[in-house]
């Protein structure tokens, strides 16, 4: 279970990625189209991506390294990627075990 939430999550991180640089590069080449001046854009478009990207090193290099680790650091890791994940528990591919379904974020 815990492999398969790492996978889903990852790849939600990346698909919020891509649509920040996308709604970012849209935004960017026509400002006066979205009623935004071209450095209100331009501020966004790195702030949104950026927050994206900070998504993806939470997950890679302060959850996944300590999933399975005995003791406290593992079970933080656990419920941390469980608080990730809860967002979208209702997405369709969400991999459901027995508990995550009734209480999204909680720990295992």
């Amino acid at each position: 279970m815990t492999a398969g939430l790492v996978a889903f999550v990852r790849a939600r991180f990346n698909e919020e990625l891509e649509k920040a640089r996308f709604a970012g590069n849209l935004v960017g080449s026509r400002p006066e189209h979205f009623g935004v001046g071209p450095e209100e854009a331009a501020e966004h478009a790195r702030f949104s991506v950026a927050a994206a990207e900070a998504r993806i090193v939470l997950l890679d290099d302060t959850v996944v390294p300590y999933l399975g680790t005995a003791g406290p650091g593992g079970r933080n890791a656990e419920f941390q990627l469980r608080l990730l994940a809860a967002p979208y528990v209702e997405h369709r591919d969400y991999p459901h075990d027995d508990g995550s379904a009734r209480r999204p974020g909680s720990p295992a």
